[in-house]
């Protein structure tokens, strides 16, 4: 591996920190992904069934202790829950683009590292040509096969190395996008079904 680096040239380690970063965002955006991930169906109609009980307080507690932008956004709601439905829509609207910069953070660099590597490559590619036709003039135009061998490797190798990290990182990429508008979805459903609960007329026997 590291021979490999050695012998593609110093943009070579560009390229390999590229690959490391790639790594770590995607497997920290990963992660904080899948906790932001609840049922939400589920977590809402255990809210809805709280409320309707009159366990207010109880509710919110739960949005409180549970992780993740969709208890944060209803959690929001619950404590102005007596504000008129206008005023409701607005406090979703505002925590739920609280919610934005938190899901998609990194995923700018992650983007970055998957447009900017095969440029790196590109330009690693140039480099090697220019070092093998510098062997050449140097010589006279008699330079050996060997010689003219290391700037072409030199170039093909840096091509493949930079290839090798930007498809992953937009894959990756474009996957992690689709899990954050997955979350930003279930923020919208929750926060809808959330308001219809708190601005319902009141049942007989509810206490809200």
């Amino acid at each position: 591996m590291m021979d490999l680096v050695q012998k593609g040239g110093p943009l070579m380690w560009l390229i390999l920190a590229c690959s490391i970063t790639a790594l770590g965002v995607f497997f920290e955006r990963l992660f904080s992904l899948h906790r932001a991930t609840i049922r939400t169906g589920d977590f809402v109609r255990g809210l809805a069934n709280l409320i309707k009980a009159g366990h207010l307080a109880e509710a919110i507690q739960e949005c409180a202790a549970s992780p993740g932008p969709v208890p944060r956004v209803l959690h929001a709601m619950l404590l102005r829950h007596a504000s008129p439905r206008a005023e409701l829509r607005d406090i979703a609207q505002e925590a739920g683009q609280l919610e934005i910069p938190r899901l998609e953070r990194n995923l700018a660099l992650l983007g970055t590292v998957a447009y900017a590597t095969p440029l790196i490559g590109l330009l690693g590619t140039m480099l090697g040509l220019l070092t093998a036709f510098q062997q050449i003039t140097t010589h006279g135009g008699y330079a050996t096969a060997a010689e003219i061998a290391g700037g072409v490797y030199e170039s093909l190798l840096t091509s493949a190395a930079a290839l090798t990290v930007a498809i992953p990182a937009f894959v990756a990429h474009s996957y992690l996008s689709a899990r954050v508008n997955d979350v930003m979805h279930d923020i919208e459903r929750a926060a809808i079904e959330m308001l219809e609960i708190l601005t319902s007329p009141a049942q007989p026997g509810d206490r809200i």
